[in-house]
Order: C-alpha cells, then sequence, then structure tokens
C-alpha cells in the first residue's frame, strides 16, 4: 500500500504560478512511477505530467507542456508539480498517483492522494 498526500493548491491569478507537493508513504517510493493528473467540474479526470522511477524520464499533456515541470526526490519520497504561467482552464483538482505499471491513463495507476484544489482566477 502506499498513502499519498497531496498540498500546495490554493487560490492564484492568471500569469501566476503554484507549486504542488505530493508526498507518500509505505512501500518503497522509487519502485513506481508517478502521475499528476487533473479533474475539473463536469469533466473526466485528465493526466497532467509522469515521471519514471528514477525521475529521468518525463512526459506531459499537450496543454501544460512548457508550463508545468514535474520532479521528485526518492530520498525524501516525495514528487512536486511545478505550474507557471496559469490559465483559468488550469483550474481543477489535482491528484497525484503511483502506478507499477501505468501510462497516461488514470486506470493504470494504483493508488491515488485525495486531492488539491487549484483555482486560477481570470
Amino acid at each position: 500500500q502506499v498513502h499519498l498526500v497531496e498540498s500546495g493548491g490554493g487560490l492564484v491569478q492568471a500569469g501566476g504560478s503554484l507549486r504542488l507537493s505530493c508526498a507518500a508513504s509505505g512501500r518503497t517510493f522509487s519502485n513506481y512511477v508517478m502521475g499528476w493528473f487533473r479533474q475539473a467540474p463536469g469533466k473526466e479526470r485528465e493526466f497532467v505530467a509522469r515521471i519514471s522511477r528514477a525521475g529521468i524520464v518525463t512526459s506531459y499533456a499537450d496543454s501544460v507542456k512548457g508550463r508545468f515541470t514535474i520532479s521528485r526526490d526518492n530520498a525524501k519520497n516525495t514528487m512536486d508539480l511545478q505550474m507557471n504561467s496559469l490559465k483559468p482552464e488550469d483550474t481543477a483538482v489535482y491528484y497525484c498517483a503511483a502506478t507499477a505499471l501505468g501510462d497516461r491513463q488514470p486506470g493504470t495507476y494504483d493508488y491515488w492522494g485525495q486531492g488539491t484544489q487549484v483555482t486560477v482566477s481570470s
């Protein structure tokens, strides 16, 4: 079992920045590929970013590429999402998730945090 807790959400104006963090406990953090997802009201949960076990390989949704940066620290069992140039359409609940073998599909992730709200005002 992996327990995930997100933090860092909040209200920010368009063009601003936020840094989300995900703290993991339980099984060996470095064994898991980690991802960030988001869900806006009335919409399906969507992929945001993903990072490999060693933190070497990253991938991003086209909508956030160039603005968001995913990173992890396996010594501290943490993962971050630096979000810059935020837009109102980035408003959503953001979730961190862990997977042994998953890719971009939410259904392939085994463990989820409770989510943190990000609201971007125009």
